[in-house]
């Protein structure tokens, strides 16, 4: 069990160096999920078969004098939203309960290249709309620190996983900060990319212009080796930017000098937990001991940042939605008079009450008389949000903030208040609007042992930069070394 609270790049070491076959690592991993995962509830499948018959052939290739990917023998996890060739892909949903793909998203496709062993499927908030992983149709995912606490969402399952030492490796996606989010509410490293940088194909959409898919990992190495995995131009995703994939790895263990960090005085008001920015600020401290400048800059269109993104989201979660009828996909209901019924009895049994939520609420603003005054003005309102951040760029180097308003809360304390849940992402939601690459890093814990994560941002396609200034702090403490009991 050991072997899985090392990191990433050492598992592959071992593996490289003949100390550890892939069949020996997979099988260390797949016991301490059996042991572990019981209490986390972090997976919903877990394809033993398939890792170990993924590892025996990467044992072959070794056994050849062949080359080995970047990740070779090291297990890693993936969140249900991406497409598996023949494992199941639910979404966290029970109207996609039957379904299994006959292909591989591109992530996947890439993950198999680098000879990486996919153990499994991890939990989710249906559709990837929620902030606790409580909106999964299956079971509900618990927070490695407190088990009677979140680990965030809607990639919970994912970030869990990694938190408790499941899996040295993850994936998940960020829409609204479903990757940040989760990672600082389980005290690791979690990176949504600029989007672009990695291809959407395989992903099912929740909304279109904000999905991005990234890593989960506990140093900044073992995200770095990932993202680079993953990372790259795919004629398959529209969205996608034909641009060189930087050395990420190599790259953050260079210092970034001179560094300029923007702090929005936006983040630091009403509703920040004060052991939160007590930890934020006091990480401030260590970047201006290592000669960073930091100036105090504002964001002003931030406070509409909540509202714009519920609007454009929902949008697209009505019109991306709109397939899963029953009849063109998804789980069709057993008992209906006619195809109108059929179609509302399957949507209706097949969505939760979220899901259902936001698709109300994204059709509503859609519709005939109401689009201008909300979705259009919403999208004028991204543009604005964007622009504050071009501004802050041109003078600063990234900016600096919490990931969450509080530290891990309770299951159960906000699933009846939806605007509680929603201003979970408070901080977070302002980068996928502009399309931003953030991490959220393990920066302190609270009195009571939850730990709070530290959120940097960077202009677009500076992951980087990211990764450097967030390897800076990572050196001067020890935080990313906590593990849970």
């Amino acid at each position: 069990m050991a072997m899985m609270d090392t990191s990433a790049a050492e598992i592959r070491q071992l593996f490289v160096g003949g100390q550890a076959s892939a069949r020996e690592i997979t099988h260390s991993c797949l016991e301490v999920i059996r042991q572990r995962d019981g209490n986390i509830k972090a997976f919903l499948h877990v394809d033993e078969a398939g890792a170990l018959d993924q590892a025996r052939l990467v044992d072959e290739k070794r056994a050849r004098g062949e080359a080995l990917g970047q990740l070779a023998g090291v297990p890693v996890a993936l969140k249900d939203v991406l497409c598996v060739r023949g494992q199941p892909t639910t979404c966290g949903s029970k109207i996609l309960a039957s379904f299994t793909p006959p292909y591989d998203a591109h992530v996947v496709a890439r993950l198999r290249q680098a000879d990486a062993i996919l153990v499994g499927k991890t939990n989710m908030d249906e559709f990837a709309m929620g902030s606790s992983t409580e909106n999964s149709a299956y079971h509900t995912t618990r927070n490695p620190w407190d088990l009677e606490r979140t680990p965030g969402g809607s990639s919970g399952g994912s970030a869990a996983a990694v938190a408790a030492g499941e899996v040295p490796l993850a994936i998940g996606s960020d829409t609204g900060g479903s990757i940040r989010q989760p990672a600082g509410l389980c005290g690791i490293v979690g990176m949504k990319p600029s989007y672009g940088r990695v291809s959407r194909f395989g992903l099912i959409a929740y909304g279109s212009s904000l999905d991005q898919i990234g890593p989960f990992a506990r140093n900044i190495a073992d995200a770095a080796l990932l993202l680079a995995c993953v990372a790259g131009h795919d004629a398959r995703d529209s969205t996608s930017v034909e641009r060189a994939v930087p050395a990420y790895a190599q790259m953050s263990e260079q210092p970034l000098r001179p560094l300029t960090i923007g702090v929005p005085r936006e983040f630091f008001g009403a509703g920040l937990d004060g052991e939160v920015e007590k930890a934020v600020r006091a990480a401030l401290e260590v970047y201006q001991g290592l000669g960073a400048t930091i100036r105090d800059v504002s964001l002003p269109h931030t406070r509409f940042a909540v509202a714009a993104y519920y609007l454009v989201a929902t949008a697209e979660a009505s019109s991306n939605l709109a397939r899963y009828d029953g009849g063109h996909f998804g789980r069709r209901a057993t008992m209906f008079d006619n195809l109108i019924d059929m179609y509302c009895r399957s949507r209706g049994e097949g969505f939760g009450a979220e899901v259902k939520r936001r698709i109300m609420l994204g059709t509503h603003v859609l519709s005939s008389g109401y689009r201008d005054a909300y979705y259009v003005k919403a999208l004028k309102v991204r543009r604005l949000i964007k622009q504050d951040f071009d501004e802050v760029f041109n003078n600063c180097d990234v900016i600096i903030g919490p990931t969450s308003p509080t530290p891990a809360f309770k299951l159960g304390e906000k699933v009846g208040d939806p605007l509680a849940m929603y201003l979970s992402d408070v901080y977070t939601i302002s980068a996928n609007l502009a399309g931003l690459p953030g991490i959220s890093i393990p920066c302190g814990f609270t009195g009571s042992g939850l730990p709070i994560g530290l959120q940097i941002l960077a202009a677009p396609f500076e992951e980087q930069k990211l990764l450097q200034v967030a390897r800076m702090f990572e050196r001067e403490t020890d935080w990313h070394d906590r593990r849970p009991g």
